[in-house]
């Protein structure tokens, strides 16, 4: 089972918020997750747009999961740098 970090999208139309969710790759965007490690808001004010858990994320990184190109670029910009 392929293992993704990525974002799911709630919220309403023009509205969005999403949660930071670790899945399996075969599933939708919305669909079943194995864990949230996060939320992103991007309508927020900067210090208040991202939350996330660092030791659960690195876990799964460890354990082989595999961030999207926005996780990733959003969890670097937060000083947690992924390769």
């Amino acid at each position: 089972m392929a293992v993704k970090i990525r974002l799911k999208r709630l919220g309403t139309k023009k509205r969005p918020y999403y949660r930071i969710v670790v899945v399996d790759s075969r599933t939708p965007r919305n669909g079943k997750i194995l864990e949230e490690v996060g939320f992103y808001h991007p309508i927020e004010m900067e210090e208040k747009q991202l939350k996330f858990k660092e030791e659960r994320i690195r876990d799964w990184l460890n354990k082989g999961a595999k961030t999207t190109d926005t996780v990733r670029r959003l969890l670097n910009k937060h000083n947690f740098y992924i390769k």
